[in-house]
C-alpha cells in the first residue's frame, strides 16, 4: 500500500488556483456592474441569483465536512480559527478562501517536509470538490447567460466566439482537475499518462460546449420557457440521483442536499454517483441528453425560419447551425467512447489507494519520519496525528474506476 503523493504539476495547479479563482470573483463583479450601468437589470438579477445561489451552496458543503470532520483542521490557517469563528467565516461566504488558503500553505510546506504530502492531499480532494459544484451551478448557467445575450444582441464577433471557447474550455478544465484528484487514488502501476488526460478534458469540452450552446439558442428565443425546462429537467434527475441510492454525505440532510446537486450537475453534464458498471445508465443519460439538445435546437432554428421577430438568421444557416451543434456532441461522444476503450482503467474498489488502516501504516512505516517519534515518546508528548484517506473523494473514484 502506497502513499499519496504531491507532485510539482500539483503544486502549480494549487498556486495558480487561488489567483485565478480571485480573479473569476473581480470578473463576476465587473459583469454585474457592466449590467447594472446597460440597464440589464434582468440578466442583472440572474447572474447576482447564480452568484449567491452557488455560494451558499458551496459555503454549506464546506461546513458539513468540517462538521464529519468533528472540525479538525490540518493547517495553521484554520487551526488559528475557533468553532464559533469559522462558523462566521462560512456565513460571510469566505470557507472556500479558508480552504485555499489551508492547501496552499500545506503546499508550500510539502515542498520541504515530506509528511505533508497526506495533508495537502486531504484538504486538496475536498476543494476540488467544491470547484466542481461551484462550477455547475455558477459557471456553466453563467456561460449560458452570456450566450443568451450574444445571440439575443446579434453580436457574434471573434472576440466574444472566443470568450466564450474560453469560458467553456475553463469549466472543461475545471472537470480534467476533478479527475486528477480522482487519480491519485489508482496504483503507482496503474497511473494513467497526459495523453489520457488531454483526451478527457477534449470530451468533456465538445459535450459541456454543445450543451451549454443548445440551452443558449433556445433561450434566446424563449427566454421563460427556459426555467420551465430546467425545472422539468431537474425533477428527472433528482428522482434518479435518489434512486440511485448515494451514499456521499454522513448525513440524512447532506445527503438530500447532494441528490439535489447531482440533478443541477446532470443538467449540463454526466456525474458518476454509485459504484459499479454504469454503461446502461451513461447509455441512457447520454441518449436523453442527445434527444434534448436535438429538441432545442430544432425549436431555435424553427423560430428562425418561421418567426418574423427571430428570423434573423438565414433559414440554411440556422439548419447548419443546429445541425453542427448535436454534431458537436455526437463528436464528444466518440472521443468519450475512444477514452474508455484505451484511456481508462478498471479496478476493483479494493485495488485503489485509501483504505484508512492500510495507508495509516504505510504512512507509519514509508512517510512519516520516525525521528518525530522518538523526540515526541522522550518528551512525552502525543505524536502528531497522521493524515487520512479522504473517504468522500474515494467513493467518487470507486464510482469512476470500478
Amino acid at each position: 500500500m502506497s502513499s499519496f503523493k504531491y507532485s510539482r504539476l500539483d503544486f502549480l495547479f494549487t498556486c495558480v488556483g487561488l489567483p485565478v479563482f480571485l480573479l473569476d470573483v473581480g470578473l463576476d463583479i465587473w459583469a454585474a456592474v457592466s449590467f447594472y450601468r446597460a440597464g440589464a437589470y434582468w440578466s442583472l438579477g440572474v447572474l447576482v441569483l447564480l452568484l449567491l445561489g452557488s455560494s451558499v451552496l458551496v459555503q454549506v458543503y464546506s461546513w458539513f465536512w468540517y462538521s464529519y470532520e468533528d472540525f479538525r483542521r490540518e493547517s495553521r490557517v484554520e487551526a488559528r480559527l475557533s468553532q464559533n469563528q469559522l462558523r462566521l467565516v462560512h456565513l460571510l461566504q469566505l470557507g472556500i478562501y479558508l480552504r485555499h488558503a489551508g492547501v496552499l500553505e500545506l503546499s508550500v510546506l510539502s515542498c520541504y517536509m515530506k509528511d505533508h504530502n497526506g495533508f495537502v492531499v486531504y484538504l486538496s480532494h475536498d476543494l476540488s470538490m467544491l470547484k466542481i459544484i461551484e462550477t455547475f451551478t455558477e459557471s456553466a448557467p453563467q456561460l449560458v447567460l452570456m450566450l443568451t445575450i450574444i445571440l439575443q444582441e446579434g453580436r457574434l464577433d471573434a472576440f466574444t466566439v472566443l470568450k466564450a471557447v474560453g469560458s467553456a474550455s475553463a469549466i472543461a478544465f475545471c472537470v480534467t482537475t476533478y479527475h486528477r484528484s480522482l487519480r491519485s487514488f489508482l496504483p503507482d502501476k496503474q497511473k494513467q499518462r497526459f495523453g489520457s488526460s488531454l483526451v478527457y478534458f477534449l470530451w468533456n469540452l465538445l459535450l459541456i460546449a454543445s450543451r451549454l450552446t443548445a440551452i443558449a439558442l433556445f433561450a434566446s428565443v424563449l427566454a421563460c420557457f427556459v426555467f420551465t425546462h430546467f425545472i422539468c429537467s431537474w425533477m428527472v434527475f433528482f428522482f434518479f440521483a435518489w434512486r440511485s441510492q448515494t451514499s456521499f454525505m454522513d448525513s440524512a440532510g447532506g445527503e438530500w442536499l447532494y441528490r439535489a446537486t447531482v440533478g443541477i450537475i446532470w443538467y449540463f453534464d454526466w456525474f458518476n454517483v454509485t459504484e459499479g458498471r454504469t454503461r446502461y445508465r451513461t447509455l441512457v443519460y447520454h441518449s436523453f441528453m442527445l434527444l434534448d439538445i436535438s429538441v432545442l435546437c430544432g425549436i431555435w432554428c424553427w423560430k428562425m425560419i418561421t418567426d418574423p421577430p427571430y428570423a434573423t438568421v438565414p433559414p440554411l444557416n440556422a439548419a447548419v447551425t443546429a445541425a453542427g451543434v448535436v454534431l458537436v456532441y455526437v463528436l464528444g461522444l466518440l472521443l468519450k467512447m475512444l477514452y474508455y476503450k484505451c484511456c481508462h482503467p478498471n479496478l476493483n474498489k479494493e485495488e485503489l489507494k485509501g483504505d484508512d488502516l492500510e495507508y495509516q501504516r504505510a504512512l507509519e512505516e514509508d512517510v512519516v519520519d520516525t525521528r518525530m517519534f522518538r523526540m515526541a515518546a522522550v518528551q512525552q508528548e502525543p505524536s502528531p496525528p497522521l493524515p487520512h484517506c479522504n473517504k468522500r473523494m474515494r467513493k467518487l473514484a470507486e464510482n469512476f474506476y470500478s
